[in-house]
C-alpha cells in the first residue's frame, strides 16, 4: 500500500468514526439513555420480552445487524463496486446510523409496540445502538473477505435459527413493520 493509498483509507476510517460519533450525539440529543436504565451493562441479554431488550451490548437482534452488514456489502459491491472498500463501508455505516436514529423515533417505537411482539420496547440505549452498528461493520467485513456462498449461508442459518428460537428475525421484523399480519403476531406471541 502506498503512502497516498494509506492516507485515503485513513480518511475513510476517520469518516466512519465521525459518522458513528454523529449518530451517538444525535441519539443522546433525542434523549436515549446511555446504558440500560437498570444501571448494568451486560455482554448478552437473551430475554426478548423484557424492558432490558435492546439495552445491552448484544441480544437476539444483534444477528439482524450482522446480516445488515452482509447485505450492505453485497448491495454496495453490486451498485458501487468501483468505489473503495473504505468508501462503501462509510456508506454502509451512514445507512445503518440513519436506521438507528430512525428506529429510536416515536414513530418507529410506537410502530413496534403496535404491530410486533415488542410491547415493552422504548427504544435502544446508545450503547446498544452503537453495538448494533458495530455488528453491521463485522458483517460487512465478513462479506468482504468470505465467498458469496458463505454470506448466503450465514444469512439463512441466522434467520432460521433466530426465527426458531425467538419467533422473530430480520425478515419477520420487516414484514411486521411494513405490513403487519395478525397470524404472524399470534404465532410470535406463542
Amino acid at each position: 500500500m502506498t503512502q497516498n493509498t494509506s492516507t485515503i483509507q485513513l480518511r475513510y476510517v476517520a469518516l466512519a468514526g465521525a459518522i458513528l460519533a454523529a449518530c451517538i450525539a444525535v441519539l443522546f440529543w433525542m434523549g436515549q439513555p446511555a446504558i440500560c436504565k437498570c444501571g448494568t451493562i451486560k455482554l448478552w441479554h437473551g430475554v426478548v420480552v423484557s424492558s432490558e431488550n435492546s439495552q445491552h451490548l448484544s441480544d437476539w437482534y444483534s444477528p439482524s445487524h450482522f446480516i445488515h452488514g452482509l447485505l450492505f456489502y453485497g448491495a454496495l459491491a453490486w451498485l458501487l463496486g468501483s468505489l473503495s472498500i473504505g468508501a462503501r463501508l462509510s456508506i454502509a455505516m451512514l445507512i445503518e446510523s440513519v436506521w438507528e436514529i430512525f428506529e429510536n423515533t416515536d414513530f418507529i417505537i410506537n410502530r413496534y409496540r403496535e404491530a410486533t411482539i415488542a410491547l415493552d420496547y422504548f427504544g435502544d440505549s446508545v450503547l446498544n445502538s452503537t453495538s448494533d452498528i458495530l455488528f453491521m461493520v463485522i458483517g460487512f467485513f465478513v462479506a468482504w473477505r468470505a465467498p458469496i456462498w458463505v454470506s448466503v449461508l450465514l444469512i439463512v442459518v441466522l434467520e432460521l435459527s433466530v426465527g426458531y428460537i425467538i419467533r422473530d428475525n430480520l425478515t419477520l421484523n420487516i414484514i411486521m413493520l411494513l405490513y403487519p399480519i395478525e397470524a404472524i403476531k399470534t404465532w410470535q406471541m406463542g
